[in-house]
């Protein structure tokens, strides 16, 4: 299809009115902006960025009756609490996965290189440990080496559990990263890409385990070409 000038500009237009840049707890105004655009189904995309939570936030009165109700503000909580709140307004929060199922993760070895056996065994481990700490609500991702954890997923996201890991580690350290038990896939799916594997160059890292069909997987194709590069493994459990 082949649109005019003048088509361009109105399209570009209708854009610009459809977009809006709301702070962190402005739940008033995201209502109302749904509202007044007839929303009624939504997808959360992008990274969360946790800590801006106690730095960037600015929760509206509405905002603050959802914290009220609630007994600590760990990720799945929160996010579980504000898509409540959306949906009271009429608005269904969807997966990602509801737009883009190809950005799932699949099963088997993506790369050239297979983890050796002792790396699978530290990757049995890491996952046994990760999905511990999502029993919990705390993360995603562990970093071990020889059976130990060098670094647990906290508020500070997965590249800087890589890098804490790799520091201690040194080399050949292992990423699992895991849905937690209780997962709701609806917001803050595990996810990897390119970026993952630039941290683990960088740190020396040698394998990176996701699970399959519950992780997001951004510029697969990239990614695989450069672990391969690099000769970092990755696998898909």
């Amino acid at each position: 299809m082949v649109a005019h000038e003048g088509e361009t500009e109105t399209r570009l237009e209708s854009l610009a009115e459809a977009t809006k840049w709301i702070k962190l707890g402005q739940l008033k105004q995201l209502i109302a902006f749904f509202r007044h655009h007839g929303v009624t189904d939504a997808v959360m995309a992008g990274a969360v960025t946790k800590t801006k939570m106690f730095a960037d936030v600015r929760p509206d009165l509405k905002a603050l009756k959802v914290l009220a109700t609630m007994d600590h503000t760990q990720d799945d909580g929160l996010l579980r609490a504000l898509a409540g709140e959306l949906e009271k307004e009429g608005i269904t929060i969807h997966a990602p996965t509801f737009l883009l199922p190809s950005l799932l993760a699949p099963k088997g070895c993506w790369t050239r290189r297979r983890p050796s056996r002792p790396e699978m065994a530290d990757v049995h481990f890491g996952w046994r440990i990760v999905k511990e700490i999502g029993k919990l609500d705390i993360g995603q991702a562990v970093v071990v080496r020889n059976g130990s954890v060098m670094a647990v997923e906290a508020i500070d996201g997965t590249d800087a559990t890589i890098r804490r890991g790799g520091k201690l580690g040194k080399e050949k350290t292992v990423i699992v990263k895991a849905s937690k038990p209780n997962q709701d896939m609806r917001f803050d799916m595990p996810a990897v890409g390119l970026k993952t594997i630039e941290i683990m160059r960088d740190v020396g890292a040698s394998v990176l385990a996701v699970e399959a069909g519950k992780t997001l997987a951004f510029d697969k194709q990239e990614m695989v070409a450069l672990a391969d590069e690099h000769g970092i493994a990755v696998i898909g459990l």
